[in-house]
């Protein structure tokens, strides 16, 4: 193989120089080509799209027209720097390829994520379909927070994670996509709902058209998908910027809105007070930050990097502990001391023992999180608290088959 090198590279440090590949090629010539490429599944793009393996590092790159790869790579770079759930960027590349020129935008493939094709169509994954949908208001959400139009909102323009039961939806097509100085206008946003509402819907249109998915499956709303998104984005938005009276005797009411926006996955970066015209109330208004407090919390005290939804039920074991602890030494005890004794005397053993059913598509979070859950079914039926260790072992043996495929 002649190797030709691109005539503009710009990489970020610590990662390959990608300077083995075939750039004389464009990407869709690549098979056979490059000993690198691997297959995964994706969705619908408009532009050719591989992925390549450097030590077991996985990497997606992106063909487009002269000068747009920058454009997107500024872009998630800004997301990244706005902890964002998008994918990572690592460079782009100018080549002179045998059917003219190209810019190839190359980002990190976002591990054990999963194409909304596959969420739909996998049996397994079915009662997944309606926190799919979830997962995107959250994310268009967030998005607008941040004062990012996205531009082409859509499922195939989405990867989602697993995340304790629910899912966690991640950007990966930022081609149309534009961060704003300042609040996102209104009119940014009903067009960004427009565009969801007519992709989402195409998308699953599309999965009808091939035959991939049945029009009289209960579980998949077809035709109100898309509504079904703005309906929850609109609920969401309207807690999260809502503005409050209070009176000022009603402090309390800063803890309850800060509680629901919590539960709701976002950190509260500031809580605004200010007067009102007839002086005798205040105004409150909470400003958000992004959606990953237990995780931030979870991480600050153990370490461990999970996603959200996992970390919040991580943390309430976590406080758990604090409580029995403090109980039984008549004394209050330091959340990082009871953060220690979970990680050392409750997570790790159960984590060696879901070692071996860990695979691509879920992790030793997501595995633990469902023991949580399988130990709460088999404490509710014997009537009281089985222990981690029974409802592991037990677990195995239920759903070990089920995890490993």
């Amino acid at each position: 193989m002649v190797i030709s090198y691109p005539s503009n590279v710009s990489l970020r440090p610590g990662y390959p120089d990608f300077m083995d590949l075939p750039w004389n090629l464009p990407l869709n010539r690549w098979e056979g080509q490059c000993q690198r490429l691997e297959q995964l599944p994706r969705g619908l793009s408009r532009h050719p799209v591989v992925f390549v393996n450097y030590d077991g590092v996985l990497y997606a790159l992106k063909e487009l027209p002269v000068d747009l790869a920058a454009r997107e790579y500024d872009i998630l770079m800004s997301m990244e720097n706005n902890h964002l759930p998008a994918v990572t960027p690592v460079g782009h590349i100018q080549a002179e390829t045998a059917q003219g020129k190209a810019s190839i935008l190359i980002t990190r493939f976002l591990e054990r994520s999963l194409p909304y094709r596959l969420l739909f169509m996998s049996p397994g994954l079915k009662n997944y379909r309606e926190h799919l949908l979830d997962a995107m208001a959250g994310l268009l959400v967030q998005l607008h927070l941040a004062g990012v139009y996205w531009g082409d909102c859509s499922l195939s323009n989405t990867l989602f994670r697993r995340d304790a039961g629910t899912l966690q939806a991640y950007l990966v097509d930022a081609e149309t996509s534009e961060c704003c100085s300042g609040n996102i206008s209104a009119m940014l946003r009903f067009q960004d709902l427009e565009i969801m509402e007519e992709n989402v819907n195409g998308d699953l249109f599309d999965l009808l058209s091939t035959g991939e998915l049945a029009l009289d499956d209960p579980g998949v709303p077809i035709a109100s998908s898309g509504t079904y998104i703005r309906i929850r984005y609109q609920r969401l938005w309207e807690e999260i910027t809502r503005e409050e009276i209070i009176h000022p005797d009603e402090r309390y009411r800063i803890h309850e809105k800060v509680r629901r926006l919590n539960e709701m996955g976002f950190s509260v970066r500031d809580i605004e007070l200010s007067g009102t015209e007839s002086g005798d109330r205040l105004r409150l208004r909470a400003v958000v930050t992004d959606r990953n407090f237990h995780r931030d919390q979870l991480h600050s005290l153990t370490g461990m990097d999970v996603e959200e939804m996992q970390a919040r039920k991580m943390m309430n074991e976590i406080q758990e502990v604090r409580a029995t602890l403090s109980r039984e030494s008549n004394r209050s005890t330091p959340t990082s001391v009871a953060a220690y004794h979970w990680l050392e005397h409750i997570y790790k053993p159960s984590a060696a023992q879901l070692e071996p059913l860990v695979n691509e598509y879920t992790t030793l979070a997501e595995l633990y999180c469902q023991v949580l859950e399988h130990k709460w079914y088999l404490s509710e039926k014997a009537r009281h608290d089985v222990g981690h260790q029974m409802a592991t072992q037990d677990y195995i043996t239920c759903f070990g088959a089920a995890a490993e495929g």
